[in-house]
């Protein structure tokens, strides 16, 4: 894949080494928003570009857990921080950085400064930079959603949702903050749309059908995928050891590869930037 970097919001330019940010948001917790997040970012990897995932989930990091990360961060310079690696992705959070178990007592300006922190002082791709940052957001539309997309140049984003009415209602509200702040929205991913019984292969709808497919035409954006309720996904994040990495060749990897191409796409069709972004920009 040859990827070019795309336009960002107004008034901001894309960062130097970072081709293009997509943020992962939703209205509400619990739909698996962190999960998408990293098996996309492996399933673009696995296309032979460069990734990292920011994990900007200030309050509950997750990211390092499901990536089987553990340590600290180098630091080179005592100012910049090297981006760890895992299932060649980089990755870097809050996570990395405190003990698991320290509750990040916070008021907003204070998890916001921390975002801005870890995305301008991480060391991203070296010399030759990265395609894609993808950013895992804390669910909903608070201060730290706000951040990024007023501070930070971002490509565009994707909802992640469930099909039930109560998960697209609050999936709503996300797009329309996008919408506000002039991030295009490059479409819905609708998670846990169907889920098959491993003994004996019966298919049912858990959470509803078809939500997903009716919010994305409602507002006119792209159903970029339907990811099933697999219990594999859930045991190879719980063990650090995400889907698309550990079962390659499963419908549940095969289901993120193909909404990681559909996501790719769509950002493929936005404006591009104004002029190329290199890595030595940096420097």
């Amino acid at each position: 894949m040859t990827v070019s970097a795309h336009k960002v919001q107004p008034n901001l330019s894309p960062i130097p080494g970072i081709r293009n940010i997509i943020a992962i948001g939703s209205g509400k917790g619990g739909v698996g928003k962190s999960t998408t997040a990293v098996n996309l970012a492996l399933a673009l990897a696995a296309e032979g570009v460069r990734v990292g995932v920011l994990d900007a989930d200030i309050y509950g990091p997750s990211v390092p857990a499901m990536l089987g990360l553990s340590g600290r961060p180098d630091s080179p310079d005592g100012k910049t921080i090297e981006p760890m690696r895992a299932y060649g992705v980089e990755a870097m959070s809050i996570g990395l950085l405190v003990d698991q178990d320290t509750p990040m007592i916070w008021r907003g300006p204070m998890a916001t400064s921390a975002l801005t922190q870890l995305l301008e002082q991480t060391r991203w791709g070296g010399e030759e930079g990265l395609d894609y940052l993808i950013v895992d957001l804390p669910p909903g539309t608070g201060d730290i959603q706000l951040t990024l997309a007023q501070k930070i140049p971002v490509a565009g984003a994707v909802i992640v949702t469930t099909p039930q009415e109560i998960a697209t209602l609050d999936a709503r509200k996300a797009l329309k903050m996008f919408e506000k702040v002039e991030v295009p929205v490059l479409g819905l991913i609708e998670n846990m749309a169907v889920h098959v019984c491993s003994n004996c292969g019966h298919s049912e709808h858990i959470f509803g059908s078809g939500g997903g497919a009716q919010m994305a035409e409602r507002y006119g954006v792209p159903l970029l995928g339907s990811l099933p309720l697999d219990v594999g996904i859930r045991e190879q994040g719980d063990a650090g050891s995400p889907i698309t990495a550990a079962a390659p060749d499963s419908p549940a990897a095969q289901a993120y590869r193909q909404a990681a191409r559909a996501m790719a796409q769509a950002l493929d069709g936005r404006p591009r930037a104004p002029m190329p972004i290199s890595a030595s920009l940096r420097d």
